[in-house]
């Protein structure tokens, strides 16, 4: 009898389990989605995106921008993951210690961005470095025999200086870049193009002086921005928030933890200068 009772509170139980969970998984809320540290690698918030595009429950999304930027290619598939999904639902961008460069030109594309007045943002710029050791191999009597299929195939290889006219293909790339990073902004932020360049010369800036030359919205904390979101998507005060991010195993955590890999970092980027 005992027996029973005991498998009759436990079938309750998971019944109760179910049901809230089904009810949960279908109540109107908003998506938490934090972007932390150097972007270097863009699938897991774009996969962390589109899961919020695709979810009928969420209404609205706030990003959480915590960075100070990283690599071209990433920033560009964030924006426009971000530029897709506000197609859809409302967008709002919640700024914290540091939104810059790159973590900027993720942001632009939201419906509204928040900044905390003293937030670092800006540093709008591109940036490509090339390390020059061929003085210090020739001192220490190393020499690098390179066979390659053409004159720049080596551009930014630190064996070697950079030629003149080397030095203006760079240039040339960069100031491409830099253009495409001006436009990503105007598109979504009411400022004139021309007026941006005077000031996109990657220089930073606090929230504060953000707001007043039209980089940023409003200021506020995260909460704030939740809020926000929540009026523009016209759900109740006490709408639920979830956090959106990717499910890892837990030894991968674990190593991650105590063994925190650096990716390399080369090639062209939006990155606030340190």
């Amino acid at each position: 009898m005992f027996k029973k009772i005991i498998i009759g509170i436990i079938v309750i139980i998971l019944v109760l389990y179910f049901v809230s969970a089904v009810r949960s998984s279908s109540e109107p809320k908003v998506a938490l989605i934090k972007v932390t540290d150097t972007i270097m690698d863009s699938f897991e918030t774009v996969s962390n995106i589109s899961q919020a595009e695709k979810d009928d429950s969420i209404k609205a999304v706030v990003i959480a921008v915590d960075s100070p930027g990283g690599a071209v290619g990433a920033s560009q598939e964030i924006y426009r993951a971000i530029e897709k999904l506000r197609q859809k639902k409302p967008v709002v961008v919640s700024m914290g210690n540091v939104a810059a460069s790159g973590g900027y030109y993720i942001s632009a594309a939201a419906n509204v961005i928040y900044a905390n007045p003293g937030t670092i943002t800006g540093s709008i710029g591109v940036i490509i470095q090339q390390v020059d050791l061929s003085e210090v191999l020739n001192k220490i009597g190393v020499k690098v025999n390179t066979v390659k299929s053409g004159e720049n195939k080596d551009i930014l290889y630190p064996t070697k200086s950079l030629t003149p006219e080397q030095k203006q293909l760079l240039e040339k790339t960069v100031m491409d870049v830099y253009d495409q990073f001006l436009d990503a902004i105007v598109k979504y932020r009411p400022i004139k193009k021309d007026v941006l360049k005077t000031y996109a010369d990657g220089r930073v800036f606090s929230g504060r002086e953000a707001q007043k030359l039209g980089l940023v919205d409003k200021l506020g904390n995260i909460q704030d921005a939740i809020k926000e979101a929540k009026s523009l998507a016209k759900l109740p005060e006490d709408a639920p928030v979830v956090e959106i991010k990717p499910q890892k195993p837990l030894l991968e955590e674990i190593l991650k933890s105590k063994f925190p890999i650096e990716k390399p970092k080369s090639g062209i980027y939006y990155i606030m200068a340190f």
